[in-house]
């Protein structure tokens, strides 16, 4: 097995629980648009497919609903500003997410953010946050043509640090970043809480399942050291 030398973390319920900026952003548009909030637990689950899937959802209150383009571009339009007001003012750190970022760095890592999230809400949510001191970059989901669950976003990332696809672990929380992580070659590594559109954690295609980013640093220490 090849030597682990890059981590490549999602965002969204890996890192942060940013559910509660979502649910009060699309439950104020939903308002402005005059429907009924939905439940938070309904939101939490729509999140993972980038902002726009999100929007959609929202407004079909179903997780594979589709709305015709013009209505879900006045909505965007509605979504966006009231975001920017809401983004990070509910979000909180998942425990162990600090200390987990220190091991896999003094494990000599090199670390990369990789989101779906827009890099207008990422980056200020980050330093926000106080996590963009850990990344040597982020991949946000308006960087590239395609997002997760299409490999591009981690094969760009490999390919930024100059290493292998098989010399990088992804960490994330739901299929996207498994399917995305194993398609470009990477080991994988999900998180047991977060948000996965209703898919069971122990049925997540990934390398193993682990508690926090702790546990998840440890793991990787001991592929490096076998």
């Amino acid at each position: 097995m090849s030597v682990i030398r890059a981590g490549l973390f999602d965002l969204d319920g890996t890192l942060l629980d940013t559910a509660g900026d979502l649910v009060a952003s699309a439950n104020r548009m939903r308002a402005a648009l005059g429907l009924a909030p939905l439940p938070a637990d309904t939101i939490a689950s729509f999140i993972g497919k980038g902002t726009r899937r999100l929007v959609e959802r929202c407004l079909s209150a179903t997780l594979d609903g589709r709305i015709d383009a013009p209505e879900l571009d006045r909505a965007m339009a509605l979504f966006m500003p009231l975001y920017t007001e809401e983004n990070g003012r509910h979000a909180r750190l998942y425990p162990g997410v600090v200390e987990g970022l220190r091991e896999f760095a003094a494990e000599g890592l090199r670390l990369a953010c990789v989101t779906n999230k827009p890099e207008g809400f990422t980056l200020p949510l980050l330093q926000q946050l106080d996590l963009i001191q850990h990344f040597e970059f982020v991949v946000s989901g308006d960087s590239l043509p395609r997002q997760k669950p299409d490999p591009l976003p981690f094969a760009h990332a490999c390919e930024r640090f100059g290493f292998l696809p098989a010399e990088a672990v992804v960490i994330g929380d739901s299929q996207n970043d498994a399917i995305a992580g194993r398609a470009a070659g990477c080991k994988v590594i999900c998180v047991s809480y977060g948000y996965r559109e209703g898919v069971p954690a122990q049925q997540l295609p990934c390398d193993a399942l682990v508690d926090d980013l702790r546990q998840a640093a440890a793991l990787v220490r001991g592929w490096n050291r076998a």
